[in-house]
């Protein structure tokens, strides 16, 4: 387990979804500097983006697109979580041993050094482009603990038991959803947050990546049922804790005009 302890107190989560170019990390991350700042306007301290958001999910260029959590590149983005106090939660494939592994880099507020997590679960055929991440993340966030996934591992049974016996009060994941697989990978999130009394959260692209049309739909459940869910369109879904309880909304995003649209 790696921690980390968030300043802040509030915890307002938000999942962004929106369609990645292939390859083109330059360009998405253009348009995530946009979501950050849309995020900031409605309060949000902790902002998840799909699987592999900075790149889209191409396993072919996996390899070449692999940064580390201190690259150059993703300093705009280190940049907009200290000036919104934000932390945020981005895909993109990270250097690994063998091969690159399916990750986030997890920045901040503070100018440390940004966390990452690998995906620990692998969708079969993924391990010839990618190698498995061995540990998981829990971050404390005021009196909440949040656990991160990557698509695959909320179908491993394995992956939420461990991250509740971690403490975890929130569980978020990153995914590349089609029409195909929605029903039963929201069936077994919606499942998730009824054994465990956890808030579960999933950001999905809204595009075709990597040959696959992801169909939106990103949303949070609580052991209560759904609480809020996002259609196909570009979209923050919001949580927000009040009192005992989750308070949940969806705001529409604005991305026509960001360079890379």
């Amino acid at each position: 387990m790696t921690e980390a302890t968030s300043a802040r107190s509030e915890l307002v989560i938000g999942l962004a979804q929106l369609s990645a170019l292939a390859g083109d990390l330059d360009a998405n991350l253009a348009r995530h500097l946009a979501v950050v700042e849309a995020a900031a306007r409605q309060g949000v301290s902790l902002l998840v983006f799909p699987e592999l958001s900075l790149t889209g999910y191409e396993p072919d260029l996996a390899a070449v697109l692999a940064v580390s959590s201190r690259s150059e590149r993703l300093a705009p983005l280190r940049a907009a979580a200290r000036r919104y106090g934000m932390h945020v939660v981005a895909g993109v494939p990270l250097n690994g041993e063998a091969r690159p592994r399916v990750g986030v880099v997890i920045v901040g507020p503070e100018d440390d050094e940004p966390m990452t997590y690998a995906k620990r679960y692998l969708h079969p055929g993924e391990e010839a482009a990618f190698e498995v991440g061995e540990t998981q993340v829990v971050c404390e966030f005021g009196d909440e603990r949040v656990a991160f996934a990557i698509c695959a591992d909320t179908n491993a049974p394995a992956h939420a038991a461990e991250c509740a016996s971690l403490g975890a009060t929130v569980y978020l994941a990153g995914a590349l959803i089609t029409a195909g697989g929605y029903d039963a990978d929201t069936r077994r999130l919606a499942e998730i947050a009824e054994r465990y009394a956890m808030l579960v959260g999933m950001a999905n692209h809204n595009g075709t990546s990597g040959g696959m049309a992801a169909i939106g739909g990103s949303g949070f459940w609580t052991d209560s049922g759904p609480l809020a869910a996002a259609d196909d369109h570009d979209a923050l879904v919001i949580a927000t804790r009040q009192g005992d309880g989750w308070h949940g909304q969806v705001v529409g995003l604005d991305l026509a005009t960001t360079k890379g649209r």
